[in-house]
């Protein structure tokens, strides 16, 4: 009955913060150029600081913005998981296609793709299980290769080299350049001959925050190629980390879908 209250709670966040025409602007303007400071966001709204913190507090409580400190400053970054978790509650139990969740986050990665800069991408899930648990998920290569398809191949310390492997093939591997378990991990992600594009390897970090049984896993890429790969990890990473929720929270991966999950940075 808690969880069921807790969750409750939650949706009705995500549409008591939807529901305002200023805070969905709010959305659109970081759906055009995410990754703004409050600075930015206010001159492009034309609105000020005070009424403007009020607006991203409540987008902040129900999951849609998603804040990360670069030093000083204070980035605010679209994050779809909120509505992709209504859209599999409600669209499903109305009969529409299991998949349409997905397909608007592919649609909105379309739309970051016609803009002319390329920003990082962020996506935030609340997974209930404990951080060492989700940190083990992470890591472990039998898991990765039960929810990605590819087995996380390494020994996690900084300045090891790590491969996302199947069916004996390395498709995408990197450098270890952080690990402190259970809290964060931060890896670059590239070519499986280690030759690095312009501008270098891309760049993933896995931040893991518990609180009260559940944990806030927050998944950052940066250093991103070019539009084609905002694109496809924008595909991807809500794929997988569906996939990763899924299987700790149930024992079982999703049902089998009608397109192969490719692998964050890869396209189907």
């Amino acid at each position: 009955m808690l969880v069921v209250a807790a969750e409750t709670r939650d949706v009705d966040q995500v549409f008591k913060a939807l529901a305002d025409p200023t805070r969905r602007l709010f959305l659109d303007r970081l759906r055009e150029q995410d990754g703004q400071t409050l600075g930015e966001l206010c001159t492009r709204l034309g609105m000020a600081r005070q009424s403007a913190t009020q607006h991203l507090d409540v987008l902040v409580r129900a999951g849609l913005v998603t804040v990360v400190r670069r030093g000083r400053e204070r980035l605010h970054f679209l994050n779809p998981a909120p509505l992709h978790d209504i859209g599999e509650r409600w669209i499903s139990s109305f009969d529409r296609p299991r998949l349409a969740a997905l397909s608007a986050i592919r649609s909105r990665a379309e739309e970051y793709a016609m803009t002319e800069s390329v920003p990082t991408y962020v996506y935030v899930t609340y997974i209930r299980a404990g951080a060492e648990q989700v940190w083990h998920a992470l890591t472990d290569a039998d898991l990765t290769a039960r929810y990605w398809g590819h087995a996380n191949v390494s020994d996690w310390r900084p300045g090891s080299r790590w491969e996302h492997r199947r069916s004996g093939a390395v498709d995408v591997a990197g450098r270890v350049l952080e690990a402190d378990p259970p809290r964060r991990l931060v890896i670059t992600f590239g070519a499986p001959d280690g030759d690095e594009p312009p501008g270098g390897d891309s760049v993933v970090t896995f931040v893991l925050e518990e609180q009260g049984g559940i944990v806030r896993l927050t998944v950052t890429h940066e250093n991103l190629a070019d539009a084609k790969a905002l694109g496809e990890i924008s595909h991807g990473w809500p794929a997988v980390l569906a996939n990763l929720k899924s299987l700790l929270e149930t024992g079982e991966v999703l049902p089998a879908a009608p397109w192969e999950m490719a692998p964050a940075g890869q396209s189907s």
